[in-house]
């Protein structure tokens, strides 16, 4: 290699570092993020220790996704269904089609999830048909997943700067305006008090514990999204980077959320309310400024992560289609049958979004986070163990 190659390699290592976080973070940080009801059910019902318990849930979630990134790197596995017959091993014959199975769950409830919420907000923002808000959402996520792995990765990057400026814009204003309610909510939850959307949930770590855990368990299962951006990767020091940023990134963001939404924490109104940010936008400083900011944070956060999600399936299958073709053929209308994959999954999650069925896909998330434990969480930690990372 040149100097002037070694140069221009480092010089792009953080870019595609920083741009293979933010596909991290688009993944996670959705809809249901930017509205605030994932840091509820999860984190702040479950007393003091949701300022604690990010760093938890994040650093695992960094650390899984670096093991399974740096594994993917050097079995040059990249789609999940690659990586999963390569580190099942014997087992891959059971274990894969079970990854394969949860693939498909976290693919359709995730994406229809971000259908569904998107479609939902812009439906309230313009008061056109809910239909055609949700065709909105499915043209954009076609476009930007079509043209395969490096646009999703420039569309990630570009959306994860528009929310963390989005999140800064919404809480630090309103940080400011309501510290003395932030602080006497954590002196209550600190005191043992609950905070309105408990649901009897007493303040033991045990439970919160268990939720931090669970909520780290049903991301994981997004791991599988990040494979398809290995084959981008030219040093593993790239993704040693990117899993740094990946940590700070996604804990700033979670843990800024949370203590601004503390200020609302023992708000009468957050009972009824589907859309906890808003209470605390609407309580606060510049809301009528801030309201539509809010809206088109969870647009932005449901079309990120609704182009992640079928990003990763289409490289599958188009990997799937043309290994079977010759080598030197393979390139030959690689974006014809990419678009014709994204355009199948898009619409069948656009199709699955209009039947509404949101409390069957809450309900998936939990049934996910289990699946997880059993066929991503598990093996990878008996992997570590048995290899002490040297297969990485």
């Amino acid at each position: 290699m040149t100097q002037k190659q070694l140069t221009k390699g480092q010089a792009s290592a953080m870019p595609l570092a920083l741009g293979i976080a933010f596909v991290a973070f688009t993944t996670q940080f959705g809809g249901g993020f930017a509205s605030g009801a994932q840091i509820y059910s999860y984190f702040i019902r479950y007393g003091i220790w949701c300022l604690i318990f990010p760093a938890i849930t994040q650093g695992l979630y960094a650390f899984f996704f670096w093991y399974g990134m740096r594994y993917s790197y050097r079995h040059k596995a990249f789609d999940y269904r690659t990586f999963s017959d390569k580190i099942y091993g014997k087992t891959r014959y059971v274990m894969s089609n079970l990854h394969e199975v949860c693939y498909l769950i976290m693919i359709f409830t995730a994406s229809a999830a971000a259908f569904a919420t998107g479609g939902s907000t812009i439906n309230s923002l313009l008061k056109i048909p809910y239909w055609l808000c949700t065709l909105l959402i499915a043209v954009f996520i076609f476009l930007v997943t079509m043209f395969g792995t490096k646009v999703v990765r420039s569309a990630a990057s570009t959306l994860s700067v528009l929310i963390l400026l989005g999140l800064l814009v919404v809480l630090v204003p309103n940080i400011i305006a309501q510290h003395s309610a932030i602080a006497d909510a954590v002196q209550r939850l600190a005191g043992g008090e609950m905070s309105v959307l408990s649901n009897g949930q007493t303040g033991a770590m045990g439970p919160a514990l268990w939720m931090a855990f669970l909520y780290f368990l049903f991301q994981l299962a997004s791991v599988s999204v990040m494979y398809s951006h290995m084959d981008a990767v030219t040093d593993k020091k790239q993704i040693n980077r990117s899993a740094i940023w990946m940590f700070v990134c996604n804990f700033c963001a979670m843990e800024l959320s949370i203590i601004g939404l503390l200020a609302v924490a023992f708000v009468p109104a957050l009972a009824d309310a589907s859309v906890p940010m808003l209470v605390l936008v609407q309580s606060g400083v510049g809301a009528k400024v801030l309201t539509p900011i809010i809206s088109i944070l969870i647009i932005l956060g449901a079309i990120s992560t609704g182009v992640n999600m079928i990003s990763g399936i289409v490289t599958r299958c188009v990997n799937a289609v043309e290994r079977r073709r010759p080598e030197e053929n393979r390139q030959k209308g690689h974006l014809a049958r990419n678009a014709v994959f994204t355009l199948i999954f898009t619409l069948f999650s656009f199709g699955i979004a209009q039947f509404g069925l949101m409390a069957v896909v809450q309900k998936g998330y939990a049934y996910l986070g289990y699946a997880s434990l059993i066929v991503l969480f598990i093996p990878m930690v008996i992997r570590m163990f048995r290899y002490r990372f040297q297969d990485i």
